[in-house]
């Protein structure tokens, strides 16, 4: 792994970056491609391998209905002895009815291999509340035994705040507790055009779970934020968390880093040392809406910890 080129840059025009270290020893990455209409896989045995690999596109949007327009944030996940893959999409003709979705595959080859729609992810029965709005961004984790959803939902519409959620799981496809509101923007970095918490990511460390959000609009105001909890706490009790005060990422002019956000966490090829992957660009002026600016690319950087082992993130 190389550190030393440009702002750590692993892929260039993917947001929302995702890896998976397999136990085969590959990187499998993927990301919302600037286009929001597939879902691509490339894998490769190092980091700095991965811009230059083959990309294999496993499944693109329906020409309308649900999985018809913006597809985000995908994640790929080994589960239970299958591939599957998360990501969110609308509708052609209701672009911001986004909703989280699953793919699996039918192999254990997840390039080549056939890849099938499992619908929408289902919430836990009687929960009327989950899944009913804006979702996006579902990440998944295993704490104690109990496997966990977390995502990002709006309730009241579109111009609602962004809040994260976390459930545990029943099955790939489906949750088995009702929905724990993780998360609201409570401070001013999280509310700068839109109020947002998002992208969520999990990471360990001295028997605490760190779970790491993105907050505000996609522009160079995007920041990320951090909730901890100790490991065996209930960690679908509000009084287990707590968040930080202020942003544990935030833009660097001076490094020319804009919007650093939606990161996942990895290690690095030696299987020890943990990893941020993250998307940032590298100019702060944006021409229309930046949500559709291609040029959020990923990069990587080392996570330390601090005396209390907290992680620190530096570019």
């Amino acid at each position: 792994m190389d550190l030393t080129r440009k702002n750590s840059l692993i892929v260039e025009q993917r947001a929302d970056p995702f890896v998976y270290k397999h136990s085969d020893g590959y990187y499998y990455f993927t990301g919302s491609v600037p286009s929001y209409d597939s879902v691509e896989i490339r894998r490769s045995k190092t980091l700095n391998e991965l811009q230059e690999a083959e990309t294999f596109k496993i499944w693109k949007k329906h020409d309308s209905g649900p999985m018809s327009q913006h597809v985000w944030a995908p994640e790929i996940h080994y589960l239970d002895g299958k591939w599957y893959v998360y990501f969110a999409a609308s509708e052609v003709d209701d672009i911001w009815k986004l909703r989280p979705y699953v793919l699996e595959c039918k192999g254990q080859d997840p390039l080549n291999d056939e890849w099938i729609e499992l619908g929408q992810m289902q919430a836990a029965d009687g929960d009327l509340k989950t899944f009913v709005d804006f979702s996006l961004d579902g990440t998944v984790f295993e704490n104690n035994g109990k496997r966990y959803f977390c995502w990002a939902e709006k309730t009241g519409g579109q111009f609602a705040a962004s809040n994260l959620y976390l459930a545990e799981m029943e099955s790939p496809i489906k949750l088995k507790t009702a929905q724990f509101m993780l998360t609201t923007p409570d401070y001013d970095w999280e509310r700068i055009d839109f109020w947002v918490n998002e992208g969520p990511a999990v990471i360990k460390n001295n028997e605490k779970i760190y779970i790491t959000f993105s907050a505000s609009a996609t522009g160079a105001c995007y920041c990320m934020g951090m909730m901890e909890a100790d490991q065996n706490s209930d960690l679908l009790d509000r009084n287990s968390w707590k968040k930080s005060r202020y942003p544990v990422l935030a833009t660097d002019y001076e490094k020319k880093i804009f919007g650093p956000g939606h990161n996942s966490f990895t290690v690095a090829e030696d299987g020890v040392t943990p990893l941020s992957i993250y998307h940032a660009r590298d100019y702060e002026k944006i021409v229309g809406d930046p949500l559709y600016d291609p040029n959020r690319h990923a990069r990587v950087m080392v996570v330390k910890f601090n005396e209390e082992g907290k992680p620190i993130f530096e570019f």
